[in-house]
């Protein structure tokens, strides 16, 4: 078992969002942490997620969707990150052994309607806040520790 203290992200589907921001973490704290992420409804990863990650060099295309009980009680979760309100108004309030449990909603992507291509325009938009928002979290803890 790894002494590396976990993070899981979590949303309502762990198809974009929650899938976008565990690649995006990972590539950011490399063997530092196990990063993992999961839904209170898995759908499967929506294929404009791994194109959107695809176009900043992280391949998600590996990933597949898991439920939040896969973690919950199998896995010391350190850190809880939530990636929008649904899941944040469902999910547990507390997790054994958490330091940090922290939610910031960001758009469905999923739920963009339009073209392909403004489809993909919206995960991008997306990939790209939660990835600044992951930076700003990432420093926030490191500082602390």
């Amino acid at each position: 078992m790894s002494t590396r203290r976990n993070i899981l992200i979590l949303c309502t589907g762990n198809s974009a969002r929650s899938q976008m921001a565990e690649g995006l973490l990972r590539r950011r704290v490399g063997d530092r942490y196990e990063v993992h992420s999961a839904g209170t409804d898995p759908k499967g990863v929506n294929p404009l997620a791994v194109a959107a990650m695809r176009e900043i060099g992280v391949d998600i295309s590996g990933h597949r969707s898991k439920h939040l009980k896969e973690f919950l009680g199998h896995v010391p979760i350190h850190h809880v990150l939530i990636v929008c309100s649904s899941a944040d108004a469902s999910c547990p309030r507390i997790w054994p052994g958490a330091l940090t449990r922290t939610a910031h909603s960001f758009d469905d992507p999923a739920a963009a309607e339009g073209t392909h291509d403004e489809r993909l325009r919206k995960f991008r938009e997306v990939r790209d806040e939660i990835d600044a928002w992951l930076e700003t979290w990432l420093a926030d803890l490191e500082r602390a520790r």
